[in-house]
C-alpha cells in the first residue's frame, strides 16, 4: 500500500472534504444515472438511492470500508425483461428478492466461512456469464446509437450516429490518454461532450428543462401504492440468478479495495457484512423505485489515484448525491440527453462489461485446452447470447442470461475435475 494522504478513519478539513466528496460523486454520476435511463427508471431516484445505499453500507461495515454503491449494470437485461412481462413493479419486486439472496448468503458466510461460495462460483462460470451480460446488450447499444423512432418503427440516422461517435471517442480518449482523475470519469465527460455536440447539431428537445421546477421530489415507486405486489416464478428466475455475478463482482471489489488501502476486508469487517450492506442497500433502493446497487470500480479507482481513503469523504459523496437528486432542473437536463449519446457511451460500457469477463478468465489462467472449461464456457455463451428458454407454462419460464448462469453453476458442479483450490483472501 502506498502511504495514505488520509486514512480510512481520518476526517478532512471542511473545504477539502467538500471538494474530495464532489470528486467521488462525479466519478460515479455518469454510470449511476445511465442505468435508469436505459431501463425506464427515474435518474433522480437512482441518484437518491445510491446515496442512501452507500450510507447504509458504511454503517453495516462499521465505518471500515470506503466504498460507494451505484446502479448495477448487471441487471439491465433482467429489469427490461421483467418490465416487459409485468411492468416496472415486477422489476422492483425481483430486486427485493435479489437482496434476500444477498442476506441469506451473508448469513451462511457468517456461520460457515466463504470458501464454499468460491467453489460454487469459480471464474470459469462467472467470467462467461459476465461476457453474456455485455454482449446481450450490444444490439441495444448499437440501435440506440444509430436509429431514431419513426412511428412504430425506427430508421437509420447518420446525424444521430455522429453524436454517438463523438460521445464514444471522447470517452475513449479520456480513458486512454489521461492518467489522472479524468481517466476515471470517461462516462460523465463523454456524455457532457456528446450533449454539447448534440446541441450544436440541433437534436435536443429542451421542453422538459423549461417546464421543470428548480426543486423537485424524485419519482418514488412504492409497492401497494404505485403497483401491486405480485410474485411469479418467472420473475424470480429472471432476476435472482444475476446475484451469481454481482456477488462475485462484490468479492473482487473487496479484494482490490483491501489491497489499495492495506486492509483485509474479507476478514474485517468480514465478507458477510459487506454483502449484507450491498443487499440492504439494494432492498431499500428497490422499495422506493431505484435500481439494484453494487460497489463501484470508478470510486475504487479514485481512492487508488488520490490516496485519500477516508470513509468520511465517501459519506460526503453520498450526501451530495442525495442533495443533487432534488435538483429538478438538473434531472430535467438528464432527461433531454439524446438516445444517440446514451447509445454511444453504451457501446463502450457494454463492451467493457464483456471484456471484463474475458479478463477474469485470463487473470485466473483458465486453460481452454481443458475440455471441461471449454464445455462450460461454450454452453454458457451460446445459451445466454442465443436467448435459450425453458418455458414450463405461460407464467413460468427461465431464459437467456438467467438460464445461462444456472446451467453454468450446474455444469461446474457435476462435470469431473472440479477445482478444489481456495480463494486468496488477500492475506500473505
Amino acid at each position: 500500500m502506498s502511504e495514505a494522504i488520509l486514512d480510512v478513519h481520518d476526517k478532512p478539513k471542511a473545504g477539502q472534504w467538500i471538494s474530495l466528496s464532489l470528486q467521488h460523486m462525479f466519478a460515479m454520476f455518469g454510470a449511476t444515472i445511465l442505468v435508469p435511463q436505459l431501463v425506464g427508471l427515474s435518474p433522480a431516484i437512482a441518484l437518491l438511492t445510491s446515496g442512501i445505499a452507500t450510507i447504509i453500507f458504511i454503517i453495516i461495515t462499521q465505518f471500515k470500508v470506503p466504498a460507494y454503491l451505484g446502479s448495477s449494470f448487471a441487471f439491465i437485461v433482467p429489469i427490461t425483461i421483467a418490465t416487459e412481462t409485468g411492468g416496472i413493479g415486477s422489476a422492483m419486486i425481483g430486486a427485493m428478492f435479489v437482496s434476500l439472496v444477498y442476506a441469506i448468503v451473508a448469513l451462511i458466510i457468517w456461520k460457515t466461512g466463504y470458501q464454499w461460495l468460491m467453489k460454487l462460483l469459480p471464474p470459469i462460470v462467472v467470467g462467461p456469464v459476465i461476457i453474456v451480460i455485455g454482449l446481450a446488450l450490444s444490439g441495444t447499444a448499437v440501435d440506440m446509437a444509430m436509429t431514431i423512432p419513426v412511428g412504430d418503427a425506427s430508421e437509420y440516422s447518420l446525424l444521430h450516429f455522429s453524436a454517438a461517435l463523438v460521445t464514444l471517442m471522447t470517452a475513449i480518449i479520456c480513458n486512454i490518454y489521461f492518467k489522472n482523475i479524468i481517466s476515471l470519469m470517461p462516462i460523465l465527460i463523454g456524455i457532457i461532450v456528446g450533449y454539447a455536440y448534440s446541441a450544436a447539431i440541433g437534436i435536443i428537445d429542451y421542453t422538459a428543462i423549461s417546464s421543470a421546477k428548480w426543486f423537485a421530489v424524485p419519482e418514488f415507486l412504492i409497492p401497494g401504492v404505485d403497483y401491486s405486489f405480485q410474485v411469479t416464478p418467472t420473475l424470480l428466475f429472471v432476476m435472482v440468478p444475476i446475484a451469481i455475478v454481482t456477488i462475485s463482482e462484490h468479492i473482487g471489489h473487496q479484494l482490490v479495495l483491501g489491497k489499495i488501502v492495506g486492509r483485509n476486508y474479507i476478514k474485517d469487517p468480514g465478507l458477510h457484512r459487506s454483502i449484507l450492506g450491498d443487499g440492504i442497500g439494494t432492498f431499500i433502493s428497490s422499495l422506493v423505485g431505484g435500481p439494484p446497487k453494487t460497489t463501484y470500480g470508478e470510486n475504487i479507482g479514485v481512492l487508488a489515484i488520490t490516496k485519500v481513503f477516508s470513509v468520511y469523504v465517501i459519506l460526503g459523496a453520498a450526501v451530495f448525491a442525495i442533495i443533487f437528486s432534488f435538483f429538478g432542473k438538473l434531472m430535467a437536463v438528464i432527461e433531454t440527453i439524446p438516445t444517440a449519446v446514451l447509445g454511444g457511451i453504451s457501446i463502450l460500457l457494454f463492451g467493457i462489461i464483456a471484456s471484463s469477463g474475458l479478463r477474469m478468465l485470463v487473470d485466473n489462467n483458465i486453460d481452454f485446452g481443458n475440455n471441461r472449461n471449454l464445455v462450460i464456457s461454450s454452453v454458457i455463451l451460446v445459451i445466454g447470447i442465443g436467448g435459450a428458454k425453458l418455458e414450463f407454462s405461460e407464467t413460468f419460464s427461465i431464459e437467456g442470461m438467467a438460464l445461462a448462469a444456472i446451467v453454468g453453476v450446474i455444469l461446474n458442479l457435476i462435470l469431473p475435475g472440479l477445482n478444489k483450490n481456495e480463494l486468496d483472501d488477500g492475506t500473505e
